[in-house]
């Protein structure tokens, strides 16, 4: 007799839906396409040569067999540590006892969901919000409060009326957010700080792209704020923000190598999570991580980075300022890997990629960044994946798609 598989799945999987985003990656692979839809690293700056040379002094040296045996789940120590070292530099005080290694951000987010959510929870986000948090939190059976954005991140004069619908936790992405690339404010860092603390609502802080800023001042994060509000000075925090970053944007994604800043108690929480996940995060990729990060190598890769990109999100908003209708806006982020479209209302960013895939183009609609709907007539594009002459390339490809497909709304705004 065969299963009945559809009979067996437990409740949950109902709210499990695939991502847009790695759907679309399926259309991208032909090589003539020119896909600004990934959030992806540029693959010709990952730093082969300095990861075969640390891997081979890992295995080589006197703990080379360490390397390759199972560990502690919190993670590898002497990576913890420099870790706290590291956000000294932001002004983040913690001890090792405050981080954890993950599997990448997006266990991270999932260990999150485990300890916190449960069916029914609300979870207050930023509109339009990262699509792998709500990918993340959906099997839990969250609900969401979103709070709409404009240029200088999440509207915090409509926060406090969300904060009183009760959610679990706030989620935020302050900079370069993905997928618009905008930039929480000062101000609206420490105004989200000290509402959250009145209302007793925890922070969850999405941090992956904070390193590569681009031009601007560095802002601090709302963990730093949060210490500064509750007056700890002291290096084991304690206080209302949980802090995730990652390795995946500035040495290499597919090492898998993230981390959480939180209080030690919550700490051991997603500790106690992670052991039924996976047990660890790999120890090899993460002694190879830490023998990279240190000796000042790290430094020196990421300004490689920060140039090479900024390079290429000047050539992409160059290129939309030639090419694009005088009907389509977008940001101008600082820093980061995306930017943000805009089209007039009304247009579905669906039916422009439908357009683009037959000129071999392709970015992803921003619907589905939205957790309660809206955002048809919005797109997000990354500039960091593609060499400038392939993004002046697919940016005038694009360019000429959206003067088709927006054609009459432009001759309306020319008679008006």
């Amino acid at each position: 007799m065969h299963t009945l598989w559809e009979h067996r799945y437990a409740q949950r999987t109902e709210r499990m839906s695939g991502s847009a985003i790695r759907e679309l990656l399926k259309l991208t692979e032909q090589p003539d396409t020119i896909s600004f839809a990934g959030g992806l690293p540029a693959p010709e700056i990952f730093p082969v040569q300095e990861f075969l040379a640390a891997t081979e002094r890992v295995l080589h040296g006197e703990n080379g067999a360490l390397a390759l045996q199972y560990s502690t789940t919190d993670g590898y120590r002497p990576l913890r540590e420099m870790i706290a070292r590291h956000s000294l530099r932001y002004g983040i005080q913690v001890n090792a006892d405050n981080v954890l290694i993950t599997s990448g951000s997006q266990q991270a987010l999932d260990l999150l969901g485990k300890i916190f959510i449960n069916r029914g929870d609300r979870i207050l986000v930023e509109a339009p919000t990262y699509l792998g948090a709500l990918q993340a939190w959906n099997a839990y059976g969250a609900e969401y409060v979103p709070v709409p954005m404009d240029e200088n991140g999440m509207n915090t004069d409509e926060l406090e009326q969300a904060l009183r619908t009760g959610p679990k936790f706030i989620y935020v992405l302050p900079n370069f957010q993905n997928p618009t690339g905008v930039t929480l404010s000062l101000e609206r860092r420490a105004r989200l700080v000290e509402l959250a603390e009145r209302y007793g609502v925890p922070i969850v802080e999405d941090d992956p792209y904070g390193q590569l800023r681009y031009e601007g001042d560095h802002l601090p994060s709302l963990v730093n704020l949060d210490a500064q509000l509750q007056g700890h000075c002291e290096l084991n925090y304690t206080g209302n923000v949980i802090y995730l970053s990652t390795f995946s944007k500035i040495l290499a994604p597919g090492i898998r190598v993230a981390w959480v800043i939180a209080p030690p108690n919550v700490i051991h929480k997603l500790v106690l999570a992670k052991q039924g996940t996976d047990l660890q995060t790999a120890t090899l990729n993460q002694m190879v991580t830490f023998e990279m990060a240190r000796g000042g190598f790290l430094d020196r890769h990421i300004q490689t980075i920060r140039e090479v990109y900024s390079a290429r999100r000047d050539a992409m908003l160059s290129a939309m300022q030639e090419h694009f209708p005088h009907a389509v806006h977008w940001t101008k982020p600082e820093g980061g890997l995306f930017l943000w479209g805009i089209l007039p209302e009304g247009e579905n960013a669906r039916h422009v990629l439908e357009a683009a895939l037959r000129e071999k183009v392709a970015f992803v609609p921003g619907a589905p960044f939205y957790p309660n709907g809206r955002g048809e007539n919005t797109m997000r594009l990354n500039f960091s994946n593609m060499p400038i002459v392939k993004i002046h390339d697919g940016i005038a490809r694009l360019g000429q798609v959206l003067q088709r497909e927006l054609g009459e709304v432009e001759l309306e705004e020319v008679i008006a």
